[in-house]
């Protein structure tokens, strides 16, 4: 399928959030891992979604993490923070806060405590949250991870907020794992910037007219995901490297992904900070961990230098 022009497009880390050792975010830290990221293969940060522990963050908090990595001098159009949440004046405020950053777009989960909503209950959910930013320069992605919020994003949901929000609804990221959506979506929709939440899944997409990737696993393989865009764009065969980014991924997801990619960063920066995690998530046992370094060392990828 010929490339399409998208607002957003490319290789977004779904960007890890460092903590301090008392727990609390440690802004300076996720800074340098957000230019880190941004010098070695990804585009854009989606900064507070899923393997940013978001949910494990009050709302102050998280406000706090935007403000903060403004002041840092990330650039905002680089962002794509997540803003997704049950309450709808949370979702607002920290939309809100996202575009005083100068965030390009949000990345918003529909409200995702309630299970089975209507696809009028979500849309009205999406248009009041729009309506109550009331900020032209709002643009958001649509998230759809059902597995985790038990809340999908149907078709006919996407169908009904593109024609009243057409300059606002801009995207989707497709979580899910389902190829078949995801390449649905892209046909369905021209124009429609959908992201794969998987690795495996980005050149099936974008060969099928999608706009790229928000992963888990940029934070340690970005460098990759970008030699896969960047390569696939230019018309070159990414195959071997596709292959290459499958397999870091696989080795990872057979642990919980946050606390496998703080474990390999802590080893890759010689920095134990990044070993922190917020409950539920926990770090990894001894034994876990050597199995993973193993299988990960077993690679032959080497992740780019920390300066």
């Amino acid at each position: 399928m010929p490339q399409q022009d998208f607002a957003f497009s490319g290789v977004y880390a779904a960007a890890l959030t460092p903590l301090t050792g008392a727990g609390d975010p440690d802004i300076g830290l996720m800074a340098s891992h957000c230019r880190w990221l941004l010098d070695n293969g990804c585009g854009g940060l989606a900064i507070l979604g899923t393997t940013g522990e978001a949910n494990s963050f009050s709302v102050a908090e998280r406000i706090v993490i935007l403000d903060g990595l403004a002041e840092a001098g990330i650039p905002g159009d680089t962002l794509m923070p997540g803003t997704g949440s049950c309450a709808l004046p949370d979702a607002v405020a920290l939309t809100k806060a996202a575009l005083r950053n100068g965030a390009g777009c949000v990345l918003m989960l529909p409200p995702f405590y309630y299970k089975n909503p209507s696809d009028d209950g979500l849309f009205a959910a999406y248009s009041e949250i729009i309506q109550a930013v009331g900020d032209g320069k709002l643009k958001i992605c649509l998230y759809h991870f059902p597995q985790m919020s038990g809340v999908p994003i149907s078709y006919s949901l996407i169908e009904r907020l593109l024609k009243e929000y057409p300059d606002t609804v801009v995207g989707m990221k497709d979580s899910s794992g389902d190829g078949d959506n995801m390449i649905g979506a892209a046909k369905n929709f021209p124009g429609f910037a959908v992201f794969a939440g998987s690795d495996e899944l980005l050149l099936p997409l974008i060969e099928a007219g999608g706009a790229g990737c928000i992963t888990a696993c940029a934070n340690v393989g970005a460098k990759l995901a970008g030699e896969v865009y960047q390569g696939w764009k230019n018309g070159d065969d990414v195959g071997a490297t596709h292959e290459a980014l499958t397999a870091v991924r696989n080795t990872i997801m057979k642990f919980p992904l946050s606390t496998a990619l703080k474990t390999l960063m802590a080893r890759h920066s010689g920095n134990d900070d990044w070993l922190n995690i917020r409950p539920p998530l926990m770090r990894m046992s001894e034994a876990d961990r050597e199995t993973l370094l193993e299988g990960f060392d077993a690679l032959g990828y080497s992740i780019p230098p920390v300066a």
